[in-house]
């Protein structure tokens, strides 16, 4: 790939810095509350200029949407290598996906505002491509871990890898949905770390579809500590370095 030329870098410096304000305005206001006119305002630029980036609202908000895919799959990708059982490295994406709540905070609160919108169909062609491209990725990096499963007898009861991989992604996008729009639900249980739980009841389910070696025959403790040392001990850092005191 070529170097850019100066005003293809202030065209992406300042598409950027639009994603940056479009990002925090969906997060505060929602969907009905982010509007082009108002980011034209916050960024102090010209509708038209908006308009050179977005097609529309739709499509702004579906950059926001591939903005954050490429940082989830990035992480996604990263804990697919991991050394482990095919059990083990599914474990790695589940603290892949707990990394990516914890550290990109405002990504992971507006892919699920972005989500309840549905207006994939409403985005231009080449960003609906993109998205589909980056949600494919990270979907099929979860079925390539169920798949080695199958393939070494760990699941020898699973015959559909993408069948199990739904349930999974169905389980965590309920635990999230519900972590972030119903706080209330998660007080009166007494549920302090959502994340945790998901954890617990996924592994509920592995055991349950017979994925060797299930919980109580391993230490998938000593596994979750050498995910975040041999795969994200940057991320670890990261997030020991700017907890509060």
């Amino acid at each position: 790939m070529g170097t850019m030329t100066r005003k293809q870098r202030e065209v992406r410096e300042r598409e950027q810095l639009l994603l940056q304000i479009a990002r925090k305005m969906l997060i505060e206001q929602g969907y009905a509350g982010l509007s082009m006119d108002q980011l034209a305002e916050a960024a102090e630029y010209s509708k038209g200029t908006i308009y050179q980036h977005f097609e529309s609202k739709e499509d702004l908000v579906t950059a926001l949407a591939i903005e954050s895919m490429e940082r989830r799959v990035e992480l996604f990708l990263r804990a697919e290598q991991f050394a482990g059982r095919p059990r083990e490295r599914m474990l790695a994406i589940g603290v892949a996906d707990e990394l990516f709540s914890r550290l990109e905070v405002q990504h992971y609160q507006s892919e699920f505002i972005i989500k309840l919108a549905n207006l994939r169909d409403r985005a231009s062609t080449q960003r609906q491509q993109v998205l589909e491209q980056l949600e494919n990725t990270c979907f099929g990096c979860v079925v390539r871990i169920v798949e080695s499963g199958i393939e070494s007898g760990d699941l020898p009861r699973v015959t559909n890898a993408r069948e199990l991989v739904y349930s999974v992604f169905t389980m965590a996008l309920g635990t999230h949905m519900t972590s972030l729009h119903f706080c209330p639900m998660l007080a009166e249980f007494q549920i302090s770390d959502p994340q945790r739980v998901l954890l617990q009841g996924i592994h509920i389910l592995l055991d349950g579809s017979e994925w060797q070696p299930k919980r109580l025959e391993w230490d998938y403790a000593k596994t979750y500590q050498r995910i975040q040392q041999e795969i994200f001990s940057q991320e670890v850092s990261s997030l020991t370095t700017n907890a509060p005191h």
